[in-house]
């Protein structure tokens, strides 16, 4: 069983991811919290396996409510996904960086939140095509940083078709999309992505396509 914890200042956003999440088998929303700082003093007893996080709280904002939970409870104890309307590059990088496993739109369909809670639970990170667009848009417009030579001799470690994987993942593209440009299944594509993060030492897909422009590697 999944259990999820919703932290979400608006009540009625709640009631219906509870009631989504409720409604998948295996799964079952066991805390909530209004507010950044409920969550964090939540955590003390809860524990769930996956909190699911808005940005924009009174109080703390997602951002740094993920930051203190993350002090407290590293990624094995605690995966975070964050779900929000704002996919505007700050807010992706911000969250990443802060420790968040997975970022998704609230606009995602009730079977895509539960396969992507089940992703970030399974220890993959699920994010989506808007999130990782303005991910990759806020680091290739940023012409100031230079190629990191470490990065580029991880991606050596990569099968031709991994690479392949990895420079599709690169331009926002989700394991189906993946598998329809390399003419292979979606399973396969899944597993040349989850090879690419365990192979360059990430454990979510955000920091293996930021590992990959850190490369040099570009869409």
């Amino acid at each position: 069983m999944i259990e999820v914890m919703l932290v979400d200042d608006q009540e009625m956003i709640r009631v219906g991811l509870r009631a989504i999440i409720n409604a998948q088998a295996g799964m079952k929303v066991v805390a909530e919290a209004g507010d950044g700082l409920t969550a964090v003093r939540a955590l003390e007893t809860a524990t769930p396996d996956v909190v699911l996080m808005d940005l924009r709280m009174p109080g703390i904002d997602g951002v740094e409510t993920t930051r203190r939970i993350r002090r407290a409870h590293p990624p094995a104890e605690v995966r975070i996904m964050v779900l929000t309307t704002f996919d505007q590059d700050e807010n992706v990088l911000a969250a990443i960086k802060a420790g968040a496993n997975g970022f998704l739109s609230k606009g995602v369909r009730p079977p895509e939140l539960a396969a992507a809670i089940t992703e970030v639970y399974e220890g993959g990170g699920a994010l989506s095509a808007n999130a990782a667009r303005a991910a990759i848009g806020h680091i290739a417009a940023d012409n100031t940083t230079p190629i990191d030579p470490e990065a580029a001799r991880l991606l050596e470690h990569l099968t031709a078709r991994e690479l392949e994987a990895l420079q599709s993942a690169a331009r926002g593209m989700d394991n189906q999309q993946i598998a329809d440009e390399l003419y292979i299944t979606t399973l396969t594509a899944k597993t040349y992505i989850n090879r690419a993060m365990m192979k360059l030492g990430v454990s979510d897909r955000a920091a293996l396509i930021t590992l990959a422009y850190k490369a040099g590697l570009r869409p």
